[in-house]
């Protein structure tokens, strides 16, 4: 997306030194910048942008944003902060090109749920989305100024880590309608307890013009503070007509709906997208055809055959939530189930018990079942040490490699392996193991 010079000075209030005709791209890294390109320099609490505005002006930058009266670039303007004005930059062109805006937040799902509504929107419209899971503010800049000029529908997810972050980007974003998902206890250690959760993801609802659409949860309904018009959704909405590996088929409102994925989570977070195709004016088979072309991305119930195994690595990311709901699919909907589960982050003082929480759900739910239960992580292993209690198989190993050592001396092909845990595990390591020994064998 470009501007002029003029627009960027009505955006950022910036005070314009040199002259400079035509229109531009804004590039935060001198990495990737182009010839031509206005160097807006970010900071961060280990870096400053600032101090490259030379470099970018060696890679061809036509000039630079600047906070300091000493810019090296012949042409820049001055702002007093440079993310304000990367963001005033994205609500500019939000306003000018004015597309529908959707935000999506939630404790776990925004990201899914972001794909399943873009999926459904795109049937009817021209919509651009957030990138894989660019959800803070800088996220939001980058993918206001990436969409096409004629975009009529953008999806913007949002995530938070604390009090005040979904409200910054929602009020540059100005959505017209808000899909919250949940609100669980992702990120407890940082807020500190539940009710703080649903006030932080609640902040979608600052600026919001037109309508609410969320998780029929008291604690959202709780701290949504919204006049507008609200719509709740349930899994007990949903009857649920058949689900098995790779595909879901439920009734929703007396219509029939398909998801070439399982889970019953997946059923709930579909739910908002058809809402907002609904509210939107989308016809039953624009809905349902969106719907049924959703595929999951990159590690998220991602399937490969390794070595003889099937893997479903669903190692992107975890709460006590998702690994519950995950977990529970996986066991209903595979034979022969190996369940890798690593440690859960950021769950505060509490970690302990929120594992242990996990690990007596899945005893209670699936006692009973034969199921293989690998443990890595020192938090991990409490979930372990409940899974015991059912009579459960139980193996805690220290590391990866340890695990991936562990599968190929023990297992055999046909078993089927589920990995979840937080992104930090990097269960990833497990799986290229996997294919390393695969090569071997070949050669």
């Amino acid at each position: 997306m470009r501007f002029t010079v003029e627009e960027l000075k009505i955006a950022t209030n910036a005070d314009v030194k040199g002259d400079l005709d035509g229109k531009f791209e804004i590039s935060t890294d001198t990495r990737t910048i182009k010839k031509g390109d206005l160097y807006l320099p970010l900071k961060g609490a280990n870096f400053d942008g600032e101090n490259f505005c030379d470099k970018a002006i060696e890679a061809g930058a036509a000039g630079c944003f600047c906070t300091k009266d000493d810019c090296p670039a012949e042409f820049s303007l001055k702002v007093s902060d440079t993310l304000t004005s990367y963001l005033e930059i994205a609500s500019f062109a939000r306003k000018k090109y004015n597309p529908i805006v959707i935000g999506i937040t939630g404790s776990s799902g925004k990201t899914t749920t972001k794909e399943m509504v873009y999926s459904v929107l795109s049937e009817k419209f021209k919509t651009h989305k957030t990138y894989s899971n660019h959800n803070n503010e800088i996220g939001f800049c980058q993918t206001v100024l990436s969409m096409p000029e004629d975009t009529e529908i953008l999806i913007v997810e949002m995530g938070m880590r604390g009090f005040g972050e979904i409200e910054l980007i929602t009020k540059y974003a100005q959505p017209d309608y808000a899909i919250i998902t949940n609100a669980g206890s992702a990120h407890i250690g940082r807020l500190g307890s539940l009710d703080n959760i649903a006030k932080a993801k609640c902040e979608i609802t600052k600026y919001l013009n037109n309508m609410l659409i969320a998780n029929d949860n008291e604690r959202i309904k709780k701290f949504a503070n919204f006049a507008g018009e609200k719509v709740f959704y349930s899994l007990k909405d949903v009857d649920i007509v058949e689900k098995r590996s790779g595909y879901s088929k439920f009734v929703y409102k007396d219509k029939v709906y398909e998801l070439n994925v399982e889970g019953d989570y997946n059923i709930e977070n579909s739910l908002s997208a058809i809402e907002i195709g609904l509210k939107l004016g989308m016809s039953y088979d624009e809905i349902k055809n969106g719907l049924a072309k959703y595929h999951p991305i990159e590690k998220r119930w991602e399937i490969q055959e390794i070595n003889g195994y099937k893997i479903i690595n669903d190692s992107y990311n975890a709460n006590p939530e998702s690994m519950k709901a995950s977990v529970s699919t996986f066991i209903e909907l595979y034979p022969n189930p190996v369940i890798v589960l690593g440690d859960m982050g950021e769950l505060g003082v509490n970690e302990k018990e929120f594992h242990r929480e996990v690990g007596e759900f899945i005893g209670k739910k699936f006692k009973g079942k034969k199921v293989l239960f690998l443990t890595v992580g020192n938090l991990a292993k409490y979930i372990g040490d409940e899974l015991l209690k059912y009579g459960f198989d139980v193996k805690y190993l220290k590391n990866n490699i340890e695990t991936s050592c562990y599968i190929l001396d023990n297992l055999h092909e046909g078993n089927t392996i589920f990995l979840k845990a937080s992104r930090s595990m990097k269960f990833e390591e497990i799986i290229e193991e996997l294919k390393n020994r695969e090569v071997e064998n070949i050669k």
